[in-house]
């Protein structure tokens, strides 16, 4: 099976230079914290103060990469602060960092507004429930491409170390009540956590054919279960002029009339919900409006009938079909076993 990472993917993104002038053989862990010290060096940066205690590996980096330097430093800018901040994140937590694709560049890539998970403004002051952080979304996973997704500090704590099933079972708890909030979030918060999870889990084709699409995947995210590309490349075409004749062009791509047939009633379901966005402006408000329109039961019951008609196979290559015919809004990147999950440091 295929991975899809079904998201803006801009050009190649530059890579920083890690190498060291007569860098000492360590262990890997030491040599990963020399290497962090070094590029702040690098940048010009002075570490975190509690990683510059006389043993650290990181300082003694930071003091070999400053007597280098000097004041022959590389501009940091914001997204290369961040860079090191989580890498520095990983290392102190001995959790993996892919460096090969993961680089400040990458990292841009993945900025947003607003959470996903909240919907709330996103902010950059410490501390603040809607401080901008990154998330793996898979937690036993490490830090690597397609496996991160901007969310706000409250919606990462919330979500902690759960995996798709805890927070499936989260969000049918606060359905069913009494309680109605955890963690700051409410029911539909959790229920967009739960799914942005589900991005990145492998699952029965007939599981991931069920699900509402109560959030569009973050810019980046891969998308391990093919169905779901499927339902947020036709999602994200009525977002923008000229939806009705790209579904119709795709429609076309369905081998059987019976399938086409269900595809179409399932347009004629979301089409309602859309026309109610069509005076928004804004890519946000209009993102919102078109993720709540699953929230109509007509409207999933119809994409399920259809979805199920279909296998993972055939969703999968109606997505690169549909790509390489520019009927997809977004880039579609494919990516095969087991190269998708290269460097996220998997058991």
């Amino acid at each position: 099976m295929a991975q899809l990472s079904a998201l803006t993917l801009p050009a190649a993104p530059a890579q920083l230079d890690l190498a060291m002038d007569e860098a000492p053989a360590l262990p890997a862990g030491k040599q990963v914290g020399f290497e962090l010290g070094w590029d702040h060096a690098r940048h010009g940066l002075t570490p975190a103060v509690e990683h510059l205690f006389s043993a650290s590996p990181l300082r003694q980096g930071w003091q070999a990469g400053h007597a280098t330097f000097g004041r022959r430093t590389l501009k940091a800018g914001g997204h290369t602060q961040r860079w090191l901040q989580l890498r520095t994140h990983a290392w102190a937590r001995g959790r993996s960092f892919e460096t090969t694709l993961l680089t400040p560049n990458y990292l841009q890539q993945l900025d947003t507004g607003h959470c996903p998970i909240s919907r709330q403004p996103l902010n950059d002051i410490p501390g603040d429930p809607c401080q901008r952080s990154l998330d793996r979304v898979r937690d036993d996973a490490g830090y690597a491409a397609g496996n991160l997704a901007m969310m706000s500090r409250q919606a990462n704590a919330a979500k902690g170390d759960r995996d798709f099933a805890a927070l499936q079972a989260a969000a049918r708890s606060l359905q069913q009540g009494p309680i109605r909030q955890m963690g700051g979030l409410d029911a539909q918060a959790w229920q967009r956590l739960a799914l942005l999870s589900s991005f990145v889990t492998p699952l029965p084709h007939e599981q991931a054919a069920a699900l509402p699409l109560h959030v569009l995947p973050p810019n980046r995210l891969r998308l391990f279960n093919p169905i779901q590309a499927l339902q947020a490349l036709v999602t994200r075409q009525f977002a923008t002029p000229g939806w009705s004749q790209r579904l119709a062009r795709l429609e076309a791509l369905l081998p059987q009339p019976d399938l086409q047939a269900d595809f179409n009633r399932f347009v004629l379901a979301f089409v309602p919900r859309v026309l109610q966005q069509q005076q928004l402006q804004a890519p946000q408000d209009i993102r919102h409006a078109l993720e709540d329109a699953w929230g109509h039961a007509l409207v999933q019951r119809r994409w399920t009938r259809f979805a199920l008609r279909l296998t993972a196979a055939q969703a999968e290559q109606l997505v690169q079909r549909a790509a390489a015919k520019r009927l997809c809004p977004v880039h579609v990147q494919q990516h095969e076993v087991p190269a998708a999950t290269e460097g996220w440091g998997l058991a």
